[in-house]
């Protein structure tokens, strides 16, 4: 499969960060690779200008979030068909900063994932433990209940992304045998054919090592996605279609 390597600018980027994917695009001479997959997912704002913009070349753009519903009276929301509508071809859901900062459980996690294959979108949808789950050797068991309550029971095609919560944006990163260890538990989780994504910490100087790890088809990259000059080498990095 292609591994795929996704952007979550999560709350950054005005319409002059365009010059970030331009920029990015001048890194791959012109295309990305076609032997794997690359998408950014900017703030709701960006989506329809940077996929307008983007329509002709190998990146792909995709939402943060998204509601449950496909209308109605959600104030500041944004359904899954108004992001297909803008030109998103994917959204993440489930991100540990949804489920902390918005109280989103398994159950709503799912709710949206359903929604976004509603819409023709690919969700990518994260799982991990807390520094104190880890610590307590719960991270499996973490990892597990929310596989179960979150995913989709379909065979449509949705993406798994294993973020350990104490490794995004901390610099930590677990050992290359954790990552490990909790991507083969996922993949014996997870249909057949599913990418299973490493989250956390990803940067250029960790990107390969964490990329030639079995059962990791790709990364969700947050603070390096924003700069081309960062997140071009880690796409690189992976080791192509496998």
């Amino acid at each position: 499969m292609k591994p795929l390597i996704a952007g979550n600018w999560k709350m950054n980027g005005l319409a002059s960060s365009i010059a970030e994917i331009h920029a990015l695009i001048d890194e791959f001479s012109g295309a990305a690779p076609d032997d794997r997959d690359v998408v950014i997912c900017p703030p709701a704002t960006l989506v329809a200008t940077f996929a307008a913009e983007f329509s002709d070349e190998a990146i792909q753009i995709g939402g943060q979030d998204c509601h449950p519903a496909q209308s109605g009276a959600h104030t500041g929301d944004i359904s899954a068909e108004m992001l297909a509508d803008a030109g998103a071809a994917f959204v993440i859901v489930g991100h540990s900063e949804r489920r902390a900062d918005h109280g989103e459980t398994d159950a709503t996690v799912r709710a949206k994932a359903d929604a976004a294959l509603r819409a023709g979108l690919t969700p990518i949808i994260c799982v991990g433990e807390t520094e104190e789950q880890r610590k307590a050797g719960q991270a499996l068991a973490v990892v597990g209940a929310q596989l179960a309550g979150s995913l989709p029971e379909t065979a449509d095609p949705f993406v798994v992304a294993y973020e350990p919560v104490w490794a995004i944006g901390t610099g930590l990163t677990p050992t290359t045998d954790d990552i490990a260890e909790m991507h083969d538990f996922i993949r014996a989780k997870t249909p057949a054919g599913m990418r299973i994504l490493y989250g956390g910490s990803v940067k250029p100087a960790n990107a390969a090592e964490i990329l030639a790890i079995d059962n990791v088809d790709g990364a969700l990259v947050g603070g390096a996605s924003l700069k081309a000059a960062d997140f071009h080498p880690i796409v690189m990095a992976a080791p192509g279609e496998r």
